[in-house]
């Protein structure tokens, strides 16, 4: 049986993972992105979904972006990005 402050814990330690996926993120975006005319930073999804470093630190890469997204973190065309269709969509951070 679940008690209020054990599901409270369990609320606050998936926060804290999607916060620090976030966090990862952007670094990620940093390291792979150019910056455009605007100075902010962006790639592609593509580009960040064929990258081997960044195919091993996130679990779920869509669900990252989506995360990001709703924080106003970074910036994209749509609602669901996927592999293939959507490898040229451009990911503008935000928040430098």
């Amino acid at each position: 049986m679940h008690t209020t402050s054990n599901v409270l814990v369990t609320q606050n330690q998936a926060t804290m993972n999607v916060d620090h996926e976030v966090k990862v993120l952007v670094e990620e975006i940093h390291r792979l992105g150019t910056k455009n005319a605007d100075g902010q930073t962006s790639v592609t999804f593509g580009t960040l979904f064929h990258d081997d470093r960044c195919a091993n630190i996130f679990e779920a890469l869509v669900g990252t972006l989506r995360a990001a997204k709703r924080k106003n973190i970074v910036n994209y065309e749509g609602e669901m990005l996927l592999q293939g269709g959507h490898d040229n969509v451009n990911i503008v951070l935000l928040q430098q």
